[in-house]
């Protein structure tokens, strides 16, 4: 039976446990040019220095106004490869795989002069009004992603994820509620994901995973549910994606969000995610303890999950839950005597 601690392979991606650090912004005020710094190098070698399994370093942009804020990395510039190289071959020397969230913040591009969308509906009412891409902007979107998957190809990352929830671009181009467009990627919402899959995958070895982080559930009135969302993601399965990263919200300013947000709350959309598009997923959201993340496996409803707050807190939080669950796991020769010995 997979727990915690055992092995997982998806096409060439091995990891040594399910465990998952998912993308976390750090808005790093040194990393104005999007080029990662010695901050992200020791943030993220140091979960691998924990235990962690797969890294998936955080929301990485495909064009400087496609950044959340000025603060966050981009993979726009071949100036940006050796810093992420750096962190994915030091991540490696501890037995961590390491993959890059690709992705275009659209209408939330906080810092963008005149954000870009699928329409012009801003986020809420206090935020820029962003401008509609015309049709020959989307098809040069499509070419950046390309591009950045070409240098994240470039980096050594071992899978690349594309971000299609938490109402950024990819997910605004595939939401009734932010694609109100009449060309070709207004009347087939997925259109656009679609095409942005082909060309990652033209650019990915074939051997190596890609992974799509979606929002399975949007909380705001005239949103789509989890019909809707295995809908989409049948198409993008279809197109190329090989595993799914379930997450839920961030469309509106106004969405209320699941009532309580309890420990695992969002594993039964992972859940349904699985069992009706038949691929892996990750879970995520609340599973910090290590009974918790470990239960989501056991039962099936996950093959992987993210532990986001926990990791923030303790970059050691792998080794932790195995201690916790008295489950076999190798520390680091070094911390070895903090560790029992069976």
């Amino acid at each position: 039976m997979p727990h915690l601690m055992s092995q997982f392979q998806l096409k060439g991606l091995h990891l040594k446990n399910r465990i998952v650090m998912p993308p976390m912004c750090q808005y790093s005020v040194a990393a104005k040019d999007g080029i990662a710094t010695d901050w992200h190098h020791v943030h993220y070698v140091s979960r691998a220095v924990g235990g962690t399994g797969l890294i998936i370093i955080e929301m990485t942009d495909v064009e400087p106004d496609g950044r959340i804020s000025d603060y966050d990395l981009g993979l726009w510039s071949d100036d940006h490869i050796a810093p992420l190289s750096r962190i994915v071959e030091a991540s490696h020397l501890h037995g961590a795989k390491v993959g890059i969230q690709i992705a275009h913040a659209g209408r939330k591009a906080e810092d963008a002069a005149v954000p870009v969308a699928p329409s012009a509906i801003p986020f809420h009412a206090g935020s820029k009004m962003p401008r509609a891409l015309a049709t020959d902007e989307v098809k040069a979107m499509i070419e950046k992603f390309r591009l950045a998957a070409r240098r994240a190809v470039q980096a050594g990352v071992d899978t690349i994820e594309l971000h299609g929830a938490h109402g950024y671009l990819l997910h605004q181009f595939h939401s009734p509620l932010t694609n109100r467009r009449e060309d070709a990627y207004g009347q087939d919402l997925t259109l656009f994901g679609r095409e942005v899959v082909a060309a990652v995958k033209s650019e990915m070895p074939t051997d190596m995973p890609l992974i799509m982080r979606i929002s399975a559930q949007e909380y705001v009135e005239g949103g789509y549910g989890i019909a809707e969302s295995i809908a989409f993601g049948a198409a993008y399965r279809d197109a190329g994606v090989d595993m799914f990263h379930v997450s839920s919200g961030g469309e509106a300013a106004t969405a209320a969000g699941p009532i309580g947000q309890h420990a695992g709350y969002q594993v039964p959309l992972a859940e349904q995610i699985k069992r009706a598009l038949q691929v892996p997923v990750i879970a995520v959201g609340r599973l910090d303890r290590a009974e918790d993340a470990n239960q989501a496996v056991v039962d099936g409803s996950a093959d992987l999950v993210a532990i986001g707050r926990g990791m923030l807190r303790s970059p050691y939080w792998a080794l932790e839950a195995a201690t916790q669950l008295q489950l076999k796991m190798d520390a680091p020769q070094q911390y070895a005597a903090g560790f029992p010995r069976a």
